[in-house]
């Protein structure tokens, strides 16, 4: 495992803790299975182990990581079925969170969802994923945000938690990826329109999209580690 050493304090240090965490295990460096080491993170992230099981007990409520007896804490792994079942609410979810928001947007809100898609263009064009998915993410969550539903947010945070890993993985494919991004500008010209409709469209099949992708990477997966058992 390796990760940058950053060093965390303040009055929410187990918040902060679980924020790096969650950065690790969404980009793969913690894997899916893996088993959480304490002594080690507490060393990577410069903390006790108080405010890291603290961290570890939020993100088990997330559904990133799961508490095993006699093993502790492990990096949660969905089954083919529990993507695609998570994926198709997480469609509706984004959908309709689109649909409200082009009625709901504030001139403010959209200017800052424009801002956003500003800043992910440049990190697409420097190949820099990992700033990629965080100002993607940020977009999806300020569409959200702008539905103004405080219900479907807390759906749509408990849903998407858990599939924050699989989504930042389904861009290391280039011709996908760049597909993924020419989504987002129609998204952004959806949203600007305020065509609801329009927006609902793209968003479902942007993630009717990650979750094809994603479903292709676990069974190639699969079927390399089936090739290496016959060997």
């Amino acid at each position: 495992m390796t990760a940058d050493i950053i060093s965390i304090s303040g009055a929410t240090l187990h918040d902060q803790v679980a924020r790096r965490l969650r950065q690790m295990l969404v980009e793969g460096q913690i894997p899916p299975g893996a088993k959480l080491n304490e002594r080690e993170l507490s060393e990577v992230l410069q903390v006790s182990r108080t405010p890291l099981r603290e961290a570890i007990k939020m993100l088990a409520a997330e559904g990133l990581v799961e508490l095993v007896p006699n093993r502790g804490a492990v990096a949660v792994t969905l089954r083919e079925e529990d993507v695609a079942h998570s994926f198709e609410l997480m469609a509706a979810l984004e959908g309709f969170s689109g649909e409200l928001a082009a009625l709901r947007v504030t001139e403010e809100e959209l200017a800052e969802v424009q801002a956003l898609h500003f800043e992910m263009l440049a990190a697409y064009t420097r190949g820099d994923l990992s700033a990629y998915y965080a100002l993607n993410a940020r977009i999806h969550r300020a569409i959200n945000a702008a539905a103004k539903n405080p219900v479907l947010t807390q759906t749509y945070n408990q849903v998407n938690a858990r599939l924050q890993a699989l989504r930042f993985r389904s861009n290391q494919d280039g011709a996908k990826w760049k597909r993924a991004l020419e989504e987002h500008d129609k998204m952004i010209e959806a949203l600007k329109a305020r065509d609801g409709a329009a927006l609902r469209a793209v968003l479902v099949a942007h993630l009717h999209n990650k979750r094809d992708v994603v479903l292709e990477q676990l069974r190639d997966a699969a079927a390399r580690e089936a090739g290496k058992a016959d060997r």
